[in-house]
C-alpha cells in the first residue's frame, strides 16, 4: 500500500470512530421517549382549585371529591384538542357518573364560547385567568388530560390528545 493510501485508510478508521457511535446514539433516541413527559403528580393528591365555569357556576376540587374526575386542559388553536373534542363529547354523554371538566388554557373565553356552540358541548368549561391552576397540575402544553379517582388522586396524567383505546381503560380506572 503506498503512503497515501495508508493516510487515506488512517482518516477513515477515524472519521468511522466517530461517525458511528454518534449514528447508534441517533438510531436508539439517545435512551428516551421524545414523548414521555415527566410527571410528579400521579399517586398524589389533585391540587385544590376553585375557577368559575363559562355559565358563572363555581367548581371546586373538594366539592368532587367521591366522584371521578376527567380533567381536560385544552385551547381553541390547538389542533390535537380539536381531534379529542368529538371524544371527550361522547364519552362525558356515555359516562354521566363521570365529572368531566375542561379547563381553557391560554386562551380566550369569548373564543372558547364560539367554539363550543359549533362544535358541541356536553360538560362545563373552566376559566384559569392566570393559569395558576395550570401551574399547580404541572401542564406544560395542551392538551393534558388528568384521570382523578373518587378519592381526589391523580392516577394518570395523559400529556397528548386523547384516542378511543387510551381513554376507554382510563375511565374503567378512576371509575372502580
Amino acid at each position: 500500500m503506498t503512503r497515501r493510501g495508508a493516510v487515506n485508510v488512517r482518516y477513515l478508521l477515524a472519521g468511522l470512530v466517530v461517525v458511528l457511535p454518534l449514528l447508534y446514539f441517533l438510531a436508539t433516541g439517545f435512551g428516551n421517549d421524545p414523548h414521555a413527559v415527566p410527571d410528579v403528580r400521579t399517586g398524589t393528591p389533585a391540587p385544590r382549585f376553585d375557577l368559575v365555569d363559562l355559565d358563572g357556576k363555581h367548581w371546586s376540587m373538594e366539592e368532587l371529591k367521591g366522584k371521578p374526575v376527567v380533567l381536560n386542559f385544552w385551547s381553541t388553536w390547538c389542533g390535537p384538542c380539536k381531534y379529542e373534542h368529538p371524544l371527550l363529547l361522547q364519552a362525558a354523554k356515555a359516562y354521566p357518573d363521570v365529572v368531566f371538566l375542561g379547563v381553557i388554557y391560554s386562551d380566550e373565553p369569548e373564543a372558547v364560547r364560539r367554539y363550543l356552540a359549533q362544535k358541541g358541548q356536553a360538560y362545563p368549561h373552566l376559566v384559569d385567568p392566570t393559569g395558576a391552576i395550570a401551574i399547580d397540575f404541572g401542564v406544560t402544553g395542551v392538551p393534558e388530560s388528568f384521570f382523578i379517582d373518587k378519592q381526589g388522586t391523580i392516577v394518570h396524567k395523559e400529556a397528548q390528545a386523547l384516542y378511543p383505546q387510551t381513554l376507554q381503560p382510563l375511565l374503567a380506572r378512576i371509575r372502580q
